[in-house]
């Protein structure tokens, strides 16, 4: 199932499983008595999906590492949630920092590489067979642009050295995780809310199907919709933050300032662009159109010190602040000093709530389309960093109020998942 490369019936290949995520990477090893995931980072085994190229020093970091150099200060260009690139148009294109492009195929690439070499620094032994994880669609309702970006995730991890490459999807392999503690059949709805999208498979599981390598008849369903969690991020952002740099205010016109600008600047992987001077020179057009001066002056002062990711970073942290409270204060100082807002987490809710109706139609479809009533679920099993999101979770529990809801390591179950299916794929 999903395999670009035959695998081998012998055992002679090291296998791990690569969940390379919108937000955050881990990479996984199944040994028996052992914790599957492999320190990558500071003895942390999650790699968050960064990437940092210091024009100073000609170098590029990743993680923690990539996120402090930035915050530091340090001349450059940041990129993150890099998977939402594959199956857009952005992966043939480039930024450019310092007069030097850097295409973004080439970043994924780097990427992978480096995920690669901890893995293996961390495992001592080199890993030549791979299980990859992937949304159940990379790209909404276009099939050739979903398998192009699965191609174009094979290609890559080739390019890095790895010889024999398998998929699965990351609700599939979330769900052998689980399976791996449980003690009796379970029909079990996994809902995995990563950082780019929200993937559900509805599977039987039980310990006696564990030891199968044949698991088709055991998937009842899948499904999945191209929002996670940076989307969460981006309209919290344009609901609460950009109106303070002129997001609906007016020109001399009465026509509202171009909202353009504040769509790239809330959207991860299109930071970059409003940097660009083509965008300056526009900025620089618009001001002078304002109605509401102060407020875009803000925009351009945040745009001129290219603090986009660190707004977008403040933004993230609120938005995980107010999955446990019901109101966080963040800080921006950088907008202008001693500036903070309050956000409540109804704000929050408000400003997501067309997101997660798309979501919960997504599991109601995937229930019909699988022939179960909801009183037929066992269990809801929870992954994803996103997953924190209480909307969300209520509103997915409420599909099927009968089933017991379980919370799975957030940021592993996947990585863990695709180790088990690795030893059975490849030995």
């Amino acid at each position: 199932m999903y395999t670009h490369t035959s695998s081998t019936t012998e055992s002679r290949f090291n296998a791990c499983g690569v969940d390379f995520g919108t937000s955050n990477s881990t990479v996984g090893w199944s040994r028996p008595g052992q914790n599957a995931l492999l320190p990558l980072e500071d003895g942390k085994v999650t790699l968050p999906s960064v990437v940092f190229f210091n024009a100073e020093d000609d170098a590029f970091s990743f993680g923690r590492a990539a996120l402090s150099a930035y915050l530091a200060g340090y001349e450059g260009r940041l990129m993150r949630s890099l998977k939402s690139l594959l199956g857009s148009s952005l992966i043939d294109a480039q930024t450019e920092v310092g007069g030097r492009a850097l295409p973004f195929r080439a970043l994924l690439t780097h990427f992978i590489a480096e995920l690669k070499i901890r893995a293996e620094l961390a495992a001592g032994k080199e890993f030549q067979s791979v299980v990859l994880g992937r949304p159940v669609f990379f790209v909404d309702d276009n099939p050739a642009a979903d398998q192009r970006a699965e191609d174009t995730l094979a290609d890559i991890a080739r390019s890095v050295g790895f010889q024999h490459i398998a998929f699965q999807y990351e609700p599939i392999a979330a769900a052998f995780d689980y399976e791996s503690s449980i003690e009796r059949e379970e029909l079990v709805l996994i809902a995995d809310i990563g950082g780019g999208t929200s993937d559900f498979s509805l599977v039987r599981l039980s310990p006696q199907r564990a030891a199968s390598s044949e698991r088709r008849d055991d998937i009842l369903a899948t499904g999945g919709v191209h929002i996670g969690g940076t989307d969460f991020d981006k309209y919290l952002s344009l609901s609460s933050v950009m109106p303070m740099l002129g997001l609906g205010s007016r020109l001399v016109n009465n026509s509202e300032v171009p909202s353009s600008y504040y769509f790239n600047l809330a959207t991860w992987h299109t930071i970059n662009q409003i940097y660009t001077r083509k965008a300056w020179l526009q900025l620089k057009d618009v001001q002078r159109e304002t109605v509401e001066r102060e407020k875009f002056s803000r925009l351009l002062d945040l745009v001129e010190q290219r603090a986009g990711h660190w707004l977008a970073l403040q933004v993230e942290q609120g938005k995980i602040g107010l999955s446990d409270a019901e109101t966080v204060q963040l800080s921006l100082d950088r907008i202008a000093p001693g500036q903070a807002l309050s956000l409540t987490r109804q704000q929050f809710n408000d400003s997501i709530g067309h997101l997660v109706g798309t979501v919960e139609d997504t599991v109601g479809n995937l229930l019909r389309d699988a022939g179960v009533t909801p009183a037929q679920v066992d269990t809801v099993f929870f992954t994803g960093g996103s997953s924190g999101v209480q909307l969300l979770r209520h509103k997915i529990a409420a599909l099927v109020p009968s089933a017991k809801a379980v919370e799975g390591d957030l940021f592993g179950s996947i990585g863990a998942g695709l180790a088990l299916d690795a030893v059975r794929k490849f030995g």
